[in-house]
């Protein structure tokens, strides 16, 4: 059985997306040579996302079927499955795929539908029932090994990642990291905006929720003061104690400073939700002195130096 077996938890599961935009063809774009990389990279971090890890769950192949883009998966570990399930449940994996694929193929909007299935079962019809699904995924063992195309892949996400830490005059669009789940950031005008205003250099500014242009920016300007402003952060934000900004260091050390003031923001941001607010951040700029990074963030130069 299931519990308490001693072979390792290992099972599989086939996740169909089809664009419902009639401009948008998930196959055509995977099969396309220049766009390719950009689809599975956008799928790998939405399938981290949702497990909250890189290796939470392996892509085994990626099939092209008219107007369906399938996604054969593979998961090693129960838990990484259950987190998996309800991620998908929640509709956090379409809105963290759609995001990704937005910022990878550089598209306005990615309207995305998403059905789940195990062998002749359809998941989607009995995701209240978790444990019914992750025995229909455990019982379908996966029947390939990992595509050559896919590891192929992998190798060019990880080789373009590790280029991208180096050359630090990359542009903000192209520096988004592999590891960094995407954030539930508002949309223009949004409804999460908080309302008020701060003063900063004697000027007013309406406070508003951190965006993703504000996160890229500051975690390419910050370098090594990123840890002074989690500091700072510290004080009205208890994810951010000491050993959890220690932790960071140490697990982004080898991606460089740009990775592990991403994550850090990224800590800030999903504890903290709508009052992850640019206020906050400012203020926490200003005590470290920091002082081009708030102005570049406020869109007072386009100086791309920060002290």
């Amino acid at each position: 059985k299931m519990a308490g077996s001693p072979t390792p938890w290992i099972g599989s599961a086939y996740l169909f997306l089809q664009s419902t935009s009639k401009t948008i063809v998930l196959p055509s774009l995977y099969e396309s040579s220049q766009k390719k990389p950009s689809v599975f990279r956008a799928l790998k971090l939405a399938l981290a996302d949702s497990t909250g890890s890189m290796n939470g769950v392996d892509m085994l192949k990626v099939h092209c079927s008219h107007p369906h883009l399938i996604v054969q998966l593979k998961f090693c570990r129960q838990e990484n499955c259950r987190r998996f399930l309800q991620s998908y449940r929640e509709g956090e994996l379409q809105k963290s795929l759609q995001n990704h694929l937005q910022l990878s193929l550089a598209m306005t909007t990615v309207p995305l539908e998403m059905e789940l299935k195990a062998g002749s079962e359809h998941l989607d019809n009995m995701l209240k029932d978790e444990d019914r699904c992750l025995e229909c995924i455990y019982r379908e063992k996966p029947d390939r090994l990992r595509d050559e195309e896919i590891t192929e892949l992998e190798e060019r996400l990880k080789s373009l990642t590790v280029h991208q830490s180096i050359n630090n005059n990359v542009a903000v669009k192209d520096s988004a990291p592999l590891k960094s789940p995407s954030l539930p950031y508002p949309s223009q005008g949004s409804s999460l905006s908080p309302q008020g205003t701060f003063i900063f250099q004697g000027q007013q500014f309406d406070n508003r929720t951190i965006t993703l242009d504000d996160h890229q920016k500051f975690a390419k300007l910050v370098s090594k003061k990123w840890k002074q402003v989690a500091r700072s952060l510290q004080k009205t934000c208890r994810a951010l104690r000491d050993p959890v900004i220690d932790n960071l260091a140490l697990e982004y050390e080898r991606e460089g400073l740009y990775e592990q003031a991403y994550q850090m923001l990224l800590k800030f941001i999903q504890s903290e939700g709508k009052k992850a607010t640019i206020a906050r951040l400012i203020a926490a700029l200003e005590e470290n002195s920091l002082i081009s990074l708030a102005e570049e963030l406020l869109g007072l130069h386009s100086n791309e130096d920060c002290s």
